[in-house]
């Protein structure tokens, strides 16, 4: 009975050490961190373009087969593990707040390892501005050039398809046919934008969907499966470069405003009209939101030119978004802020925006 005593103190002795030992390496990997920060270009070859798509790609293998979110699945067993352990141990808790605080911080040391080995670091390669060689930097002037061109284009197509110009543009796809049309248009795009490949794809709807629209969310990649996530309520008529948008995480771009610019250019080069139609009115309505931002009459001139048409699939958005308004969403932006600022996007949520230096950047390269 002693000697089984002195074996559970033993066990018990390892079991602490263990768990201090995982709890302090958070400071290392923060160091770690930070220094491969200082390093994109040792990301980008090292990680992004090496490591990365073979670890991606296994578990889109992996997961892709399954018509549901496994990674949502995961998500909900820990959120209820977590629940659970708080209940039954609460007594515990109170009475060795340092072992918890402890055990605590070895669950995130776990997380942020394994966050940035299968995905994280991609927050930290090469900008994609230096990929595609453009300049990111840009006046008002640029901004209001392109603004007008997209306007000029999105009427365009509003009318080809309507025929009307007062008439909403209504996409004739499921979601369904949405996803596979994207996955098809990154296949032909891989000769001609080779960084875009995409094999074994994974992407699908989200089961918390409707708590995605309280929450502001049009889609999500996660992390830790590598499975795109998209808002099955999102507008049909925005629905193609949010699908786009979320393929552009899953390949290995982090950076919001990087993959909004990915979700254009996929969705903008589909030989579709719809698909064309829906990047146009979705890069339009960025500029025109960054030249308000500095010129309010400038902005309403603008807006005063696109068609009718175009203005009520706007709308439609725009009540999408007002049905889901609610208290908690400002709180869950500012943490999803503050998640962004800490992973390299000094602009939080306001890094979305900052396509628009990537949109006039790449169509002064590119002219529409």
């Amino acid at each position: 009975m002693v000697k089984f005593e002195h074996r559970r103190i033993y066990i018990l002795k390892l079991k602490n050490k263990l768990r201090n030992g995982i709890a302090l390496s958070l400071i290392p990997q923060l160091i770690l961190v930070q220094w491969l920060a200082k390093h994109p270009d040792w990301v980008e070859t090292y990680y992004s373009t090496s490591f990365y798509p073979w670890i991606s790609q296994f578990f889109r293998s992996l997961f892709g087969w399954i018509p549901f979110s496994v990674g949502e699945i995961i998500y909900s067993i820990l959120i209820f593990l977590g629940i659970r352990y708080l209940i039954r141990k609460r007594q515990k808790i109170k009475t060795e707040p340092l072992a918890f605080l402890r055990n605590v911080v070895m669950v995130l040391a776990v997380f942020y390892f394994t966050f940035h080995m299968v995905w994280g670091l991609n927050y930290y390669r090469k900008p994609l501005s230096e990929t595609l060689v453009i300049n990111d930097s840009i006046t008002i002037l640029e901004i209001k050039n392109l603004t007008n061109a997209l306007i000029i284009k999105t009427n365009e197509l509003q009318y080809k398809i309507t025929a009307d110009s007062t008439e909403m543009v209504q996409v004739p796809y499921t979601r369904n046919e949405i996803i596979e049309k994207t996955i098809n248009n990154y296949d032909h795009l891989d000769a001609q934008l080779p960084f875009l490949a995409y094999p074994r794809p994974n992407i699908k709807k989200s089961m918390y969907s409707t708590m995605s629209s309280y929450m502001g969310i049009g889609g999500y990649l996660n992390p830790f499966t590598n499975e795109a996530q998209v808002n099955r309520k999102t507008p049909v008529f925005r629905f193609p470069v949010v699908a786009a948008h979320e393929i552009g995480h899953q390949i290995g771009y982090s950076a919001e405003n990087e993959t909004n610019l990915i979700g254009y250019l996929v969705t903008a080069k589909n030989e579709d009209i719809y698909f064309q139609y829906s990047a146009s009115a979705y890069a339009l309505s960025y500029c025109l939101n960054a030249v308000h931002a500095i010129d309010q009459v400038a902005s309403k001139e603008l807006y005063n030119q696109i068609n009718d048409g175009v203005k009520k699939n706007y709308q439609e958005l725009q009540d999408f978004n007002d049905e889901y308004q609610n208290p908690i969403e400002p709180i869950f932006q500012s943490i999803f802020s503050t998640f962004l600022k800490a992973n390299n996007q000094a602009d939080g949520v306001k890094s979305y925006s900052r396509v628009v230096n990537l949109l006039v950047g790449y169509h002064k390269k590119n002219p529409l």
